[in-house]
């Protein structure tokens, strides 16, 4: 037994603790706020009598509440796991979980007793054991956007996407990381970190404006130790409770604390197809020009966090886990600052018939580059308020020249508007006329933003047989238009040939892939992942 640990704990290590048949020995997992002991078919989180910030369970009457609130709020998504709140009585030196108590006993604590899952389910677990797949990213992706999609929002939700209300918070991080100088982080990388959010959020108050209604009571803690896969099903857990403010949130900085992550272990290629799902599944793509001093916070809260945990984490092996907080702390402070550094953007067109491969290349692609990848079918049927998984033809068709146009325009938009802002872009659809080309070229030019266009090809016989044999993709392509797709398609003029590639999707796509990559990061100075 370790000495260290407070009597309670100590207690709840015990078998005979708990009143139903326990695996052991019972596991102790610790965090800076939190006990959770694995008992086998249940596990029991008990809150630290602890206060920093907006933080406060130094009270029981603060713990009690705030235990029924993690209850509350986690059953929206995993209400499987979240079982109940129990009280932990104590008497002359021993403690009881929910038994009669004896005479004299008196609640000292609560436990919030959880559903266990297998630790090996963990995303953090699997990513560590190789095993964590796009699959599972792009499940996640889709679990998320329809959480956001229902989550509670109200104009005193909404209070907490101000300006004023941001500049709260992200003054409250950098107060607390000063504490840290010269121990997690630089002084120089704190003022230009710091410098940098502080000048994202004044000249960029109209995007805060206009996405109010993005403010919604979201997850607030959402990284790969809070996602598993149990039962065959993604179960998103220990949301934030203590506090409202870190929970009502713009939907986007809920979604960058697991770029963040993914991005901090270095699997950022699961980190884009994450995002790219979301966005996608959203259509929230501006929701991504706020993503660079988003994740910078988020770096820097878990930096402050690992921070806090190496100075007050009570374990036996106490001098190597204080180490390891540290080392991680250097690093969150360090991927902050990273991501405030400029970035060249740029973008690439897709071009080709229906059934070329465009999706499947581009789709490929993202990863590499960690490129934001905008289809103009999920555009499409965005901007005509049907789900992606719903048809866009027939009476109502959706597939008419002025929603070409409106569609093609949005492309373009948000192409010129994400490349800006650093990213490289992926603007999928078919470009088959030299006027939608020449809009997208003209405007980059204007704003110095390099566009590749890569032209996909294949013999017509394997485009029918794909576009036959397609299932469950959100096109609606047809064998059918074929035939007029080659005859109008406008060939490339002279000025855009130097800027296309040529891929022949039926040959081997990753030695293309591959050859694509290195000549454009060796004329481009493009960094891949």
């Amino acid at each position: 037994m370790d000495a260290a640990l407070p009597l309670l704990v100590q207690r709840m290590l015990q078998p005979d603790f708990y009143p139903h048949p326990v695996q052991t020995p019972v596991q102790l997992l610790q965090t800076h706020i939190s006990y959770v002991f694995l008992t086998g078919e249940f596990a029991y989180k008990v809150k630290k009598p602890t206060q920093f910030g907006r933080l406060d369970f130094s009270n029981l009457e603060q713990r009690a509440y705030f235990c029924q609130e993690e209850l509350r709020l986690n059953r929206r998504l995993s209400p499987g796991l979240y079982l109940a709140v129990l009280p932990i009585y104590g008497n002359d030196g021993d403690y009881y979980l929910k038994r009669p108590p004896e005479p004299g006993a008196e609640i000292v604590d609560y436990a919030l007793q959880m559903r266990q899952f297998d630790q090996e389910g963990l995303f953090s677990h699997l990513l560590n054991q190789g095993q964590l797949t796009a699959a599972n990213m792009q499940q996640l992706g889709q679990s998320v956007a329809r959480f956001h999609a229902t989550a509670e929002t109200s104009p005193e939700i909404q209070a907490n996407g101000t300006l004023e209300s941001l500049q709260a918070i992200d003054e409250e991080n950098y107060t607390l990381t000063q504490a840290f100088m010269g121990k997690s982080q630089t002084k120089e990388q704190w003022q230009q970190t710091r410098r940098f959010t502080q000048q994202f959020w004044q000249d960029h108050q109209d995007w805060l404006q206009q996405r109010q209604d993005k403010i919604r009571d979201c997850h607030g803690d959402l990284h790969l130790n809070n996602v598993c896969l149990h039962q065959d099903r993604i179960q998103i857990f220990d949301c934030i409770e203590f506090c409202r403010e870190f929970r009502h949130i713009d939907v986007m900085y809920d979604v960058a604390f697991m770029v963040m992550d993914l991005d901090f272990l270095h699997r950022k290629d699961l980190a884009n197809v994450f995002l790219n799902t979301y966005l996608e599944k959203t259509g929230d793509y501006e929701g991504a020009l706020l993503l660079p001093a988003y994740l910078s916070m988020r770096a820097t809260i878990r930096g402050n966090v690992n921070s806090m945990t190496a100075q007050n984490i009570a374990t036996s092996d106490y001098r190597s886990s204080q180490k390891l907080y540290w080392q991680n702390a250097k690093e969150y402070f360090a991927l902050a600052h990273q991501y405030t550094q400029p970035r060249q953007g740029q973008i690439i067109l897709m071009s080709g018939l229906s059934g070329s491969g465009k999706s499947t290349v581009a789709h490929r692609l993202a990863p590499h580059l960690n490129a934001i990848h905008i289809r103009s079918d999920a555009v499409r049927k965005h901007l005509a308020g049907i789900s992606l998984d719903e048809s866009g033809a027939g009476p109502d068709s959706i597939y008419t020249p002025a929603m070409t146009q409106r569609t093609y325009q949005r492309l373009r938009e948000l192409g010129i508007s994400l490349a800006q802002m650093g990213w490289t872009v992926i603007l999928d659809a078919k470009y088959d006329r030299v006027q939608l080309r020449e809009q997208v070229l003209t405007q980059a030019e204007l704003a110095q933003i390099p566009v590749q266009i890569l032209f996909c090809t294949a013999p017509v016989a394997e485009l029918r047989s794909r576009l036959q044999n397609r299932r469950g993709d959100i096109s609606d392509a047809t064998p059918d238009l074929l035939v007029h797709q080659k005859q109008t398609f406008q060939a490339f003029t002279t000025a855009e040939k130097p800027k296309v590639t040529q891929f022949e999707t039926q040959q081997d796509l990753d030695a293309q892939l591959t050859s694509f990559c290195q000549r454009l990061a060796k004329r481009d100075n493009v960094r891949l992942i």
